[in-house]
């Protein structure tokens, strides 16, 4: 097997995987291309992992961590996403620069009104 057809491919699919992070607003289409970056790592670890024949296939093992790395990632990833929409009824991650609630005032600074007696 040559070299250079996984490793185009896997070039090709973490550059879609960029293209999807800087270009996408919606947080689960980010989080699907950080999904597709590290498919790409995956890719290039198997392949130099075949091309050089180590005996410990350490570069199986190392995907493997990659693997259960990602699969936290996205559960964390999700249950965040699925938070923020809870709160804020969107995903779009341009308009959630910041995560603090709105300021509210508080009940002591509003200042009672005047009741001014009437003159008999």
């Amino acid at each position: 097997m040559h070299l250079a057809y996984p490793t185009v491919v896997a070039a090709l699919l973490f550059s879609v995987g960029v293209y999807g992070v800087l270009a996408r607003r919606n947080a689960i289409l980010v989080l699907m291309s950080v999904e597709l970056m590290l498919n790409a790592v995956n890719l290039n670890l198997v392949t130099f992992d075949v091309f050089y024949r180590d005996r410990l296939h350490g570069g199986q093992v190392l995907t493997l961590f990659t693997i259960v790395i990602a699969a936290a990632e996205i559960g964390l990833g999700l249950a965040l996403v699925l938070l923020v929409f809870r709160n804020r009824r969107m995903v779009d991650v341009d308009r959630l620069r910041t995560l603090a609630e709105e300021p509210s005032r508080p009940a002591a600074a509003v200042e009672p009104e005047r009741v001014e007696e009437a003159a008999p």
